[in-house]
């Protein structure tokens, strides 16, 4: 036992003095390198990185050339996305719109009040009164309209992803360092791709916003489904249940809490980008805090943004109702 604890310790004296020959080499080179530069202070190619090796400009316009043929090839594709999604974005912004603004501020009260709470719902529909008293209803019902689209839109490709996850390590190691990229990279960057493909208007608001929001609904569906008892799952096949039967009537409805609350998370993300979408030409909400911004309107912006957090503040709070009811009634 001796022994070893001394091997131990003389392998970390070892890594401690390996770590600090390094660091002096480090240093005795950056003073070489700072003995050598000239006089009038410029440092040369000894500290510079050589313009030679850029290719930026290279692969910008390799890139460039890439979405060209891709937007001109690929054509009938994005045509038949735009439409898909025009499909499901017009009539749910039209009846929306048609909504009486009265039933609008009753409903979502009531509503609030029977999944959530008295409290909250006297909270919910004050905030909604707000709203109708700054005339932001018909903007609200603008955003509820690209919101709910794009959650629909994630939860339609977003749960089968994360299935095909649950079920599959490879595809798992395959689409996490891709989650990764979506949920690290700066929002603005995904209006990039969305105003190439598709141009402006509420179209790409609602691609941009589908692929900025969709990582939660993929990552809770993939846990939800793996956490479900394994003893449950070996009973089930014990009893003849085809993988259908056992995805459906078991993984799913064991997992449907977890499920829940990634969408929840993907309804706020969705919300998230209501600001960001409105310099692509999305209407609502966001573009009201866009106009404040570009005039200066500091009230405008205030009161916008405001109605942003009321409408935030709803969704989550009874999304969250809803979700802690199915978790009950599953237990009970």
């Amino acid at each position: 036992m001796q022994k070893k604890g001394r091997l131990v310790i003389s392998s970390t004296a070892v890594k401690i003095a390996i770590s600090v020959v390094v660091l002096v080499v480090l240093i005795l080179t950056v003073i070489a390198l700072y003995a050598n530069v000239p006089a009038d202070g410029k440092p040369g190619a000894a500290i510079d990185y050589p313009k030679e090796w850029d290719f930026r400009w290279e692969a910008i316009v390799w890139i460039d050339d890439i979405v060209e043929w891709v937007v001109i090839n690929w054509s009938p594709f994005f045509e038949g996305i735009r439409s898909g999604v025009l499909f499901i974005l017009l009539p749910f912004r039209d009846f929306l719109q048609w909504l009486p603004w009265w039933l609008v501020v009753a409903g979502t009260g009531l509503l609030a009040w029977r999944v959530v709470g008295k409290k909250f719902g006297v909270i919910a529909l004050l905030f909604l009164v707000f709203m109708a008293l700054m005339g932001l209803i018909d903007l609200l019902m603008l955003t509820l309209a690209i919101t709910l689209t794009a959650t629909l839109l994630c939860v339609l490709m977003g749960i089968p992803m994360g299935v095909a996850a649950a079920k599959s390590n490879r595809f798992d190691e395959l689409l996490r360092p891709v989650l990764d990229g979506m949920q690290t990279m700066p929002s603005f960057v995904y209006l990039i791709p969305a105003i190439m493909l598709f141009g402006l208007g509420m179209t790409p608001a609602v691609v941009a916003t589908v692929i900025y929001s969709i990582p939660p609904i993929i990552r809770f569906t993939n846990l939800g489904i793996r956490q479900v008892d394994t003893s449950v799952v070996e009973a089930s096949k014990s009893f003849g249940a085809t993988s259908w039967q056992l995805l459906t009537k078991i993984q799913v409805p064991l997992a449907l809490p977890t499920i829940l609350a990634g969408m929840n998370q993907t309804v706020m993300m969705a919300l998230a980008m209501v600001v960001i979408a409105s310099l692509i030409g999305a209407q609502g909400l966001g573009a009201e805090v866009w106009t404040g911004i570009q005039r200066l309107e500091v009230g405008r912006g205030i009161i916008a943004g405001t109605s942003i957090v009321f409408t935030a503040i709803i969704l989550d709070r009874i999304s969250q109702a809803f979700g802690r009811r199915w978790e009950t009634g599953a237990i009970t």
